[in-house]
């Protein structure tokens, strides 16, 4: 071997032994989707132009983490999203209600003097700062503006009153001036006598007066209780003692907040999914080696090995860069094996090709040659899967951000297992002698079934392009008539609401849950079934109270029925995330209109985006007539299509564009016919590696990754016949356009100019 190869060998050997110490050292760290717990995104709302920007959200957040640390859950993660969003993840904590409600309460605590009683609410205060509040028993008093507020307070304790028996209660101690100012607000009202209104002093938490307890009667006027510590009492179960003192401890928020999301994932659910996806990895990666060794032989036997070695590399990188790993990142995971398969058959085709046209004597040198003709291939196609990742990342969110992650890691990963791991074992094993005597073992020694039966019938696969365009054309009518028709069913993501997902011990007839709802006062709640034993409930937004009653008539109408997910979006949210999706998709197009007209010339990446287009239209019309769910998981899907599908038409064009520098003279529509059969055997070898990586997906990856697995399986039929059988008949019929413009002209002059037209390169 030359000094290359030993170099490669040893980034190869290098790469995967520090990949090896990572995964063994470093935990990749789990979303709640897989472990189970809360997500609750709150919204900052504020009231002045003083309270906005990311300031007062950071302030926020500082309160929230003290809340949070008191409420005793395990490994909390707190964090700002944007100007006025921040994102709390609650593992274990299942029952969110405690809990959003301890984040979202402002938590304004004040002390006040109470002036007298007042008629009702409506009666107006009479001086500025005044108020009018209904006390416990929910008789209205009026009180003087606030002396002392929760920052003036040190600490609260909940504590249970053991000598009396009067119950709980919470102990508020004051700090520096806070104790004067509660000396002396005591001190005003111990003026007046017994009974009296006056005598009593209002602690108002959040513009509710939560006690209002009389000054004892030793205390002297003017004095006032002194110590600096008081008892706020209330007829406080342990609970809500405890919550209380939780508020006043952790301090006012200083501005109010929303929640607009709110997701809870089982613990059952998520190891589940782990479960469920391992398995398909398995089974899937097991599936695509076997294929790729029955039909590369040696090389694909190093391709399976250099497979083990991308699943090495890319949870090493997922570990160093603290990646949160998600279930729709998962399913990346195990989507981007199927990619990392796509470089080694670019390779290994490119290969045979050398092999079999004798420009390279042995299969070593026709490797060496596959790699350095395949990497311009390679390069395009991954740039554009890298968009549609970094698309998902900067403009998704939630979990569907977490895909966009573990893609862009898998795409990366691929590259090197391909490039460096498959060359260098390649490199020592084409280097044996062993093999010299038995050629076609190594898999390039010959072209294999697909590209001899093409060599021998030579098909015109771009005879009649029209045909072709005709019948792309008659899909997109069916596919925009499935829209038209039958609609989108959009998810909550996109439409706000509330969606709840129940298992039950046996199976459960849908319509009795239906119209049991619609008796419950739910006739609009969508159910839908989610598996063998299970259904979800979709409705608009519904408070606390009405939630729990839906669960209540679920588990009236269904014994054992347990709610393993629930997910809650707010109406803004829904709406910013409809626009955010239709940027996204606008956005990831004209960004691979962009990059394919800038490496391909405009006519050939106009025609890449339009065949997207095509994709894009048809995968959103098969979900439609299928009654299929478009949410923020189909969203990931979709912008994988687009990133995913263009790489058989990069493949192509690049042949293309290879085989126009070759100088031969021939019109357009023969080098484009050439390319397509060059490439074809690639594109079937790869388009079959996936296609058994996604159906082990959509088999065996749950419930919740079918639709997603569903999504890409037709986005890769449809893509693979879309860059062979829309973009390269497209790109003819614009050629040929635009030479019939340029010819009259010229023909006047010369009359073979239009034959010198027609062999013009492309």
């Amino acid at each position: 071997m030359n000094r290359s190869a030993h170099l490669r060998g040893l980034i190869a050997l290098a790469l995967v032994a520090l990949s090896l110490y990572v995964a063994l050292s470093v935990p990749v760290h789990l979303g709640l989707d897989l472990r189970g717990g809360t997500q609750i995104t709150l919204e900052t709302r504020p009231t002045g132009a003083a309270d906005a920007g990311g300031d007062a959200t950071d302030r926020t957040v500082e309160v929230l983490r003290g809340r949070i640390d008191a409420l005793g859950v395990a490994e909390p993660t707190i964090a700002r999203s944007g100007d006025d969003r921040i994102v709390v993840e609650l593992p274990g904590v299942q029952d969110p209600r405690q809990a959003a409600d301890v984040l979202g309460r402002t938590a304004r605590l004040t002390f006040h003097q109470v002036i007298g009683t007042a008629a009702g609410a409506g009666d107006l205060p009479g001086r500025p700062g005044e108020q009018v509040l209904a006390d416990e028993s929910g008789r209205h008093l009026r009180l003087r503006a606030a002396s002392l507020t929760g920052k003036d307070v040190k600490k609260a304790e909940a504590r249970f009153d053991q000598q009396t028996g009067a119950g709980w209660h919470v102990t508020v101690d004051f700090r520096g001036a806070g104790r004067q100012g509660w000396a002396r607000l005591t001190g005003e009202a111990a003026c007046h006598a017994a009974g009296d209104p006056g005598r009593r002093v209002a602690i108002v938490l959040d513009d509710r007066i939560i006690s209002s307890p009389q000054v004892d009667p030793s205390v002297a006027c003017r004095s006032g209780i002194n110590g600096g510590s008081t008892r706020i009492t209330g007829a406080f179960d342990d609970a809500e003692a405890k919550e209380l003192a939780l508020l006043v401890n952790g301090g006012a928020l200083p501005v109010p907040v929303e929640t607009v999301e709110q997701r809870t994932v089982g613990p059952s659910l998520g190891a589940q999914a782990i479960t469920a996806s391992a398995r398909a990895a398995v089974i899937g990666t097991a599936l695509t080696s076997l294929f790729i060794i029955a039909v590369y032989r040696l090389m694909g036997i190093l391709a399976t090995v250099a497979l083990a070695c991308y699943g090495l590399l890319s949870y090493a990188a997922l570990a160093v860069l603290g990646a949160t790993l998600t279930l729709p990142g998962l399913a990346g995971f195990v989507l981007a094996i199927g990619m990392a398969v796509d470089a080694n058959v670019l390779v290994f085709e490119r290969a045979r090709e050398e092999y079999a046209a004798r420009h390279r004597p042995t299969p070593r040198s026709s490797l060496t040659a596959g790699f350095r003709r395949a990497f311009s291939a390679i390069a395009d196609s991954n740039v554009t899967t890298l968009i549609a990742a970094g698309l998902l990342f900067f403009l998704a969110s939630g979990p569907v951000r977490g895909f966009g992650v573990t893609l862009g890691i898998g795409v990366l990963a691929s590259m090197i297992s391909a490039l460096v791991v498959t060359r260098a074992l390649a490199d020592l094993a084409l280097a044996r002698p062993l093999l010299r005597r038995r050629l076609r073992f190594t898999g390039i020694a010959h072209t294999g079934a697909v590209r001899d039966r093409l060599d021998r019938r030579k098909p015109d696969l771009l005879r009649h392009p029209r045909r072709w365009l005709a019948a792309s054309a008659a899909a997109l009518v069916l596919a925009g008539a499935g829209i038209v028709v039958r609609g989108l069913d959009f998810g909550v993501e996109f439409t706000g609401g509330r969606l709840v997902e129940y298992t039950t011990a046996a199976p459960v007839d849908v319509d009795r849950v239906r119209s049991a709802l619609a008796d419950a006062g739910f006739p609009r709640a969508v159910v839908q079934t989610a598996g063998e034993h299970g259904f979800t409930v979709r409705t608009h937004h519904l408070s606390e109270a009405r939630a729990a009653t839906l669960t209540d008539t679920v588990t009236d109408l269904a014994r054992h029925a347990d709610k393993v997910r629930d997910e809650t979006i707010g109406p803004s949210l829904g709406e910013e995330l409809r626009r955010g999706a239709l940027i996204a998709l606008a956005v990831a197009l004209g960004a691979q209109l962009l990059y394919l007209a800038a490496r391909f010339r405009w006519l050939l990446g106009t025609s890449a985006v339009a065949a997207l287009a095509h994709d894009v239209v048809i995968l959103v019309g098969v979900f439609a007539w299928l009654g299929k769910p478009v949410d923020g998981v189909f969203l990931a899907a979709l912008l994988t299509v687009i990133g995913y599908s263009v790489n058989d038409s990069v493949v192509v064009f690049d042949r293309i564009r290879e085989l126009g520098r070759g100088g031969h003279g021939e019109s357009f529509a023969r080098t484009a016919n050439r390319a397509l059969l060059q490439t074809l055997p690639r594109t079937l070898n790869t388009g079959m590696g996936a296609a058994l990586i996604l159906t082990a997906l959509a088999v065996l990856g749950g419930d919740t990754l079918t639709d997603f697995a569903l999504a890409l399986l037709i986005g890769l039929v449809v893509g693979t016949y879309s860059s062979m059988f829309t973009a390269a008949p497209l790109a003819l019929a614009l050629h040929e356009r635009g030479r019939a413009r340029r010819v009259p002209a010229i023909g006047a002059a010369r009359g073979n100019d239009a034959e010198e037209v027609r062999s013009r390169r492309p």
